[in-house]
């Protein structure tokens, strides 16, 4: 029997049985407090908190189905956009900063089938996803071998122009080891070599994290990147539903693309 792949979800499963099961907990509350207490004020408000995370719950669920591959697949069609932007023939070697569960990885490896692929994340225990678990995937997927390995995107241990090109999707704000995100991008940008293709997917809109991105590009114009492009707020784009466009979930994206 062939193996599935799991990517598992931009809304984590553990987040939804919180939910339902916090609704499940004060409608029992509820229940108790109006009948065996007759407590009316205290019922009611775990009533109002019942339906509050019912609600949420069930607007999350809407958002997980959509986010998942072979269903809504919204996911894939972010990893589509992005690897549409890295322009590069493919020949050499690829770098996935933050693979995951390596979704992007494969779709590179299906898109550049002459490319050698590296896909290194942080993993841990606050992440569902594993080494593992991309080997699997990318078994599961039936694509020429890729090498994964445990690595911090702030301290990359690469050397300056080692790939040919580098991908990355949502994960620089999430680099705990280095507070100025700024230098996440510096760093992905070192191990591309001279000519060589990025792309990159991110919250840059957030100027609390990035601060003004036309002064960043600027400098990265000074320090030697040759060509670079800017496509803000890409959450805009017509394949994100306008339910899952949400402060709390997906707001102020942006692609920074280009060649070093």
């Amino acid at each position: 029997m062939n193996q599935k792949p799991n990517y598992g979800n931009w809304v984590p499963e553990k987040l939804l049985y919180l939910t339902f099961g916090g609704a499940a907990l004060f409608l029992v509350l509820a229940l108790l407090s109006g009948l065996a207490f007759s407590n009316t004020p205290l019922a009611v408000i775990c009533a109002i908190l019942c339906a509050v995370l019912l609600a949420f719950g069930i607007y999350m669920y809407a958002c997980h189905e959509c986010f998942a591959f072979g269903k809504g697949d919204m996911m894939a069609k972010v990893h589509a956009h992005l690897v549409a932007h890295l322009n590069w023939d493919g020949h050499g070697t690829l770098l996935d900063i933050g693979c995951g569960a390596a979704p992007l990885t494969v779709r590179c490896a299906k898109a550049f089938p002459d490319a050698a692929l590296i896909g290194m994340d942080y993993w841990g225990a606050q992440w569902n996803y594993a080494k593992e678990q991309c080997e699997r995937n990318a078994a599961a997927e039936g694509v020429p071998p890729i090498r994964f390995l445990r690595a911090d995107a702030a301290k990359l241990p690469f050397d300056t122009g080692e790939f040919d090109a580098a991908v990355s999707n949502f994960v620089f704000h999430e680099v705990k080891s280095q507070p100025d995100k700024r230098q996440v991008v510096r760093e992905a940008l070192r191990v591309v070599k001279p000519g060589g293709a990025f792309a990159f997917h991110d919250l840059f809109e957030h100027r609390e994290i990035y601060g003004d991105m036309q002064e960043l590009i600027s400098q990265l114009k000074e320090e030697g990147i040759t060509e670079i492009h800017y496509e803000p707020h890409t959450e805009r784009l017509s394949f994100f539903p306008w339910y899952c466009k949400a402060p709390w979930l997906l707001r102020g994206l942006g692609i920074l693309y280009g060649r070093k």
